[in-house]
């Protein structure tokens, strides 16, 4: 006989679980949910209350079988799976397949993987709490309410394999609204007036900023002429000063979504690998001789509470590497979000001392990053703030203002480790002008007109459009990176310079959701529903009620739509060359793997190519072939002669059509962290870095 079985959900988990409990625990693996709805079929009864119909998942009848003869041997049964409602759900279909009181004190969580968390957490093992059982039914039956019942008729109505589903019909309106406003938007025209000034023999530059003492806007060249016209010779005289101290407080550490966002700003990850590599430092890393450990703490949150314990030893780190000046003053309380559940700590490193360097020979390259980028971000919000030195002048010359602004940082605080990444890239300006004093005259040297103007609003990167739904309260952690995968693997929206936008498969589909079930697009409308399942959660209502109000309507839509709904066919476009096995026209198709061009013939020729694109260079190794671009398996670009096997000329870098100047050699675009730079491959000649 066992003495106690735990169930977790991942074998990682359970072998590092095991070591930790000792020889009386014998700990196994569930591998994720044991029962689901069917995915044959609808699987709820919307005539008996809502009723789901759960099955054994397909594949899982011998992990089940396995897991029903340990229970037969063990005196106690744990259910450990993640402590969410996910997690929470996992564990009460455990509980109902191998009959556990789920009134007993059977559930055990934890927010670590150490000795120390799972000891503890053992010692206070509770009944399943069925308000967030409940809350993980609610989503799983609206999410299959509305998935099959809308995907049919999309099938039927435009072509087999599309979806509809709550969250994603949302991130793909957010896409394509963005794109009318880009298409919709109008630019106007504005200028600047840059100038170079001196003050005895250091130099500084200052920007126009009004007349006679108001801020004045320049629309046009006329402008900029009428403004140049009222400055008399080149001295221009300090009329204000202006000195300030500026405190730079640091992030708070990471949850789900602000951790997807700076993966992909700072190490370019995709939110579907960042949280696959978050689930194996969360699960366990061997780490030599100390065995496996888990480096992080649970990675789906959206809390950035963090315990005593954490904060303590943050402290007694942060005191002997970088001195006491280093730590804050005092713990800030962090502002909790309206629509967070708060249940449990931010995302953290187990122990503050186990540093990035020291886990090099254990970690994968990527794994090593993410733990870095979070380990800092922790470290790092548990600093004392920035301190920074600010001046600001007015220089005037009769009615025209010119103003000049100026920081130094006066103590690095936390920006000595970590400085949070941003999509726009602002970076913050370390230029102290000269030692200025109200009366002091100046001596313009040089000014510098420049037309713009106004940009349209950017394309979403999957970093801002992750930020976008968590604002807009769609959405929770655990759903940011499977809607964004999905959109993607549905057709509706593509990847273009590392930005969505919108297929016309995504706007058809979008269009007949709109027009037929206004309120799956509706984003007030959305998350008022995330809001009645934290409600579901809390024990505030209950979840066949939320559930009947949305379906009320729905079903009045449904019926509706299938008698009005139009079909509607959507053309192949014409690839511009015949297939060389029948001479029938090629056209573009959309695959698993993105475009490729198949004969029209289909399916009396079969004939399918990869989409070619040339890039105008010759090969410089064989001199026959042309470059042409490419994907690796991991989807990055990459450039190589269209001979190939015969030839096997490689670059990560871009080649360009023209030589060296220096050396006639192969010239490249190699992308830098802030801009591009064209370098030379046999010598050292570079170009100026674009932004």
């Amino acid at each position: 006989m066992t003495d106690f079985l735990v169930i977790v959900e991942s074998p990682a988990k359970a072998k590092t679980i095991e070591r930790y409990l000792g020889k009386k625990y014998k700990v196994k693996a569930s591998m994720g949910h044991v029962r689901d709805l069917p995915r044959s079929q609808m699987g709820v009864d919307t005539e008996n209350e809502y009723e789901p119909k759960y099955i054994t998942i397909r594949g899982k009848g011998p992990v089940l079988k396995e897991l029903k003869t340990a229970a037969k041997k063990a005196k106690k049964i744990y259910l450990a799976a993640d402590p969410d409602r996910e997690g929470e759900a996992i564990a009460w279909h455990l509980a109902h397949s191998l009959d556990v009181d789920i009134t007993s004190d059977c559930r055990v969580v934890f927010n670590e993987i150490t000795k120390d968390a799972i000891k503890e957490s053992f010692k206070h093992p509770r009944p399943i709490n069925m308000d967030l059982v409940d809350a993980q039914q609610a989503r799983r039956i609206l999410d299959r309410l509305v998935g099959y019942n809308i995907s049919p008729l999309l099938w039927k109505k435009v072509k087999k394999g599309l979806s509809a589903g709550r969250v994603q019909s949302v991130a793909v309106r957010l896409i394509i609204d963005r794109e009318k406003e880009i298409k919709d938007f109008e630019p106007e025209e504005y200028w600047t007036i840059k100038g170079s000034f001196i003050k005895g023999k250091e130099p500084f530059e200052a920007s126009f900023y009004g007349i006679s003492g108001k801020k004045t806007a320049l629309s046009s060249e006329q402008d900029v002429k009428d403004a140049l016209s009222k400055i008399d010779g080149n001295q221009f005289k300090v009329i204000s000063v202006s000195k300030k101290e500026r405190k730079k407080n640091p992030s708070p550490p990471f949850i789900t979504s602000s951790l997807q966002q700076e993966a992909a700003r700072k190490l370019n990850f995709r939110a579907r690998k960042t949280m696959m590599l978050a689930q194996q430092l969360y699960e366990g890393i061997d780490l030599g001789k100390e065995g496996t450990v888990g480096l992080i703490t649970y990675m789906r949150t959206d809390s950035t509470r963090l315990s005593e314990i954490a904060q303590n030893e943050a402290a007694g780190y942060i005191k002997s590497v970088y001195g006491e000046s280093y730590l804050k003053e005092e713990q800030r309380k962090e502002k909790k979000q309206t629509n967070a559940q708060d249940a449990h700590e931010a995302i953290r490193p187990t122990s503050t001392f186990r540093d990035p360097n020291s886990l090099k020979e254990f970690l994968s390259r990527d794994q090593l990053r993410l733990y870095k980028l979070i380990w800092e971000r922790f470290l790092a919000s548990q600093m004392a703030p920035a301190v920074i030195d600010t001046m600001s002048v007015d220089l005037q010359n009769g009615s025209v203002i010119f103003r000049a602004n100026g920081s130094k940082i006066k103590f690095p605080g936390f920006t000595k480790l970590y400085v949070e990444g941003s999509d726009d890239q602002v970076e913050e300006s370390d230029k102290m002008l000269p030692e200025l004093n109200e009366g002091d005259e100046v001596i313009n040297k040089d000014l510098d007109s420049k037309q713009h103007f106004t940009q349209p609003p950017p394309r979403y990167t999957e970093a801002r459009l992750v930020k976008t739904l968590e604002e807009l309260g769609i959405g929770r952690p655990s759903t940011y990176a499977p809607t964004l995968d999905t959109i993607q693997k549905r057709g509706y929206v593509a990847l273009d310079n590392k930005r969505f936008i919108p297929t016309e498969l995504g706007e058809i589909v979008h269009e007949l959701t709109l027009e037929f079930f206004p309120d799956i697009l509706d984003v007030e409308f959305t998350a008022k529903m995330e809001q009645d399942l934290d409600d579901v959660e809390a024990g505030k209502v209950e979840w066949v009620k939320i559930i009947d109000h949305f379906y009320q309507d729905f079903e009045k839509h449904l019926r509706v739509a299938e008698k009005e709904m139009q079909e509607v066919e959507i053309k192949d476009e014409p690839a511009g060359e015949d297939c060389e096995q029948c001479g029938s026209p090629m056209v573009f198709k959309m695959g698993r793997f993105g475009k490729f061009m198949a004969c029209s013939n289909f399916p009396d020729c079969r004939n399918t190519k990869a989409i070619v694109k040339e890039i105008g260079v010759t090969c410089p190794k064989c001199k026959e072939g042309h470059i042409i671009e490419r994907k690796s398996k991991k989807k990055r670009i990459f450039y190589g002669c269209d001979r190939f096997p015969e030839c096997d000329f490689l670059s990560w870098d871009k080649p360009l059509p023209r030589s060296c100047p220096k050396c006639e050699g192969l010239l490249v675009e190699k992308k830098l962290k802030k801009g591009v730079q064209v370098q030379c491959t046999e010598c050292d000649y570079k170009e100026e870095q674009q932004s």
